[in-house]
């Protein structure tokens, strides 16, 4: 089973697991890799990458619709599918295979791009203290000891440190090339975070019922480690800026919780090759902290999100955590673009809020496609109320944080489908 998850595959890396594909894979990889580029090369794919661009500059268009079934992938390309023998195939296969499935099947508003990214290689070390995760198979729920037993320990931690190893990145930018790159032509780039939200790291550290014990126990303490947290996200950033190791994110790059980058506003007028994170989209969210009041997260979350935000040229905050109640404090973002709605949110209230001044990213409940049935009507209903309440907002629908499908791919083909259907119905 792969991780699909977007916290996963955003974080991963290359593995330099191999110094050559086999014939065999090379010919598999190739073949899929030609279907990709004729999807890649319709019009439609031209039209919906427009669609994006007005999206994400808060022009009128009617609702983006991005459906990522993240863990469903397992479900919709199984095992019995995959050709090729090699680990590093096998992972590009899948790759080749998801774009072909969201082109060809899919069929939402996720550009297929003519071609094909791979990672640097590195490790990342963590913050000299690591929790022990207990369960989690196959992508089954899990449980963890946190390392941070006491705050005496603090002087025990230190900021996670990047190793790239370039000699093995070359290998792998090289294998890419010589086995699809006259096809789809090879790029280079690494996301190297998923969030820079902190809360994460924060609750793995110290443990999520903790956190909100110290909140009011060790509040001097709980602010020690924010800070910590904070310079460490800070100095992240610096490295990969100053080694120029950062690229550009105003393409089809996933951005936030949900979304692409689209945008001519990116990078700044200044640009000259060297990519800071001033010309990128941030992303930051608290979903950890979802229990914390307003006033606690104004506390103690915030201010240490703020310095890191600042960063930034466009942000996105937020993921599954509704936002109503923390509205007056995240619309102080600087160049807040892309507001998460979830699941549990006030759709109409959000709607009120943000208007026509921010990309309203709504992620309906994902129990949709799990559940033993699929109630299309119901689905239907909710979608058309939600989308009536906020016919008034640049409004972008997401399905992602999926489990399962319930083992039925063509959930997600008819989930799209009910979508687009009401959406052009508005």
């Amino acid at each position: 089973m792969f991780d699909q998850t977007q916290a996963t595959l955003r974080t991963q890396g290359e593995f330099a697991l191999e110094s050559t594909i086999s014939t065999k894979d090379r010919e598999i990889l190739r073949r899929l890799a030609n279907q990709v580029a004729e999807l890649a090369a319709r019009p439609i794919e031209g039209e919906k990458r427009d669609l994006w661009y007005r999206l994400n500059t808060l022009k009128p268009t009617r609702p983006v619709v991005f459906c990522d079934p993240e863990n469903g992938w397992n479900e919709i390309i199984t095992i019995d599918q995959f050709e090729c023998q090699g680990e590093m195939a096998l992972r590009w296969e899948m790759t080749l295979r998801k774009e072909i499935f969201w082109g060809a099947e899919m069929c939402d508003d996720r550009v297929v791009e003519p071609y094909f990214i791979v990672s640097h290689v590195y490790e990342e070390s963590d913050w000299g203290m690591q929790e022990k995760k207990i369960g989690g198979k196959d992508g089954g729920s899990y449980v963890w000891e946190s390392p941070l037993q006491s705050y005496a320990d603090l002087d025990k931690l230190h900021f996670p440190i990047i190793t790239v190893n370039h000699e093995a990145t070359d290998r792998v930018v090289e294998l890419a090339n010589d086995t699809l790159g006259d096809i789809l032509p090879v790029r280079l780039r690494t996301a190297w975070w998923w969030t820079l939200g902190m809360t994460w790291t924060l609750v793995n550290l110290r443990g999520l019922q903790q956190i909100m014990y110290d909140m009011y126990d060790h509040p001097d303490d709980l602010h020690h480690l924010m800070a910590i947290l904070r310079d460490g996200h800070l100095a992240k950033l610096d490295f990969l800026e100053e080694n120029d190791l950062l690229s550009l994110n105003n393409d089809s790059t996933y951005v936030g919780s949900g979304g692409f980058g689209w945008t001519n506003e990116l990078p700044q007028s200044d640009f000259d090759g060297h990519v800071r994170t001033c010309d990128m989209w941030g992303f930051t969210e608290s979903q950890e902290t979802v229990g914390v009041s307003p006033e606690m997260f104004a506390e103690f979350i915030f201010p240490y999100q703020l310095p890191i935000q600042e960063r930034f040229g466009l942000n996105c905050y937020g993921c599954c955590e509704p936002l109503d109640n923390r509205w007056h404090i995240m619309k102080e973002i600087p160049n807040l673009r892309r507001v998460s709605v979830s699941p549990w949110a006030d759709i109409g209230g959000m709607a009120d809020m943000l208007e026509d001044q921010y990309i309203f990213s709504m992620k309906p409940s994902p129990t949709d496609l799990a559940m033993t049935g699929f109630d299309e009507e119901r689905i239907r209903t909710e979608l058309r109320d939600a989308l009536q309440k906020t016919r008034d907002c640049r409004v972008e629908v997401i399905m992602k944080d999926n489990h399962t499908i319930g083992n039925n791919p063509q959930r997600v083909v008819r989930w799209v489908q009910i979508v687009r259907e009401e959406a052009e119905t508005l």
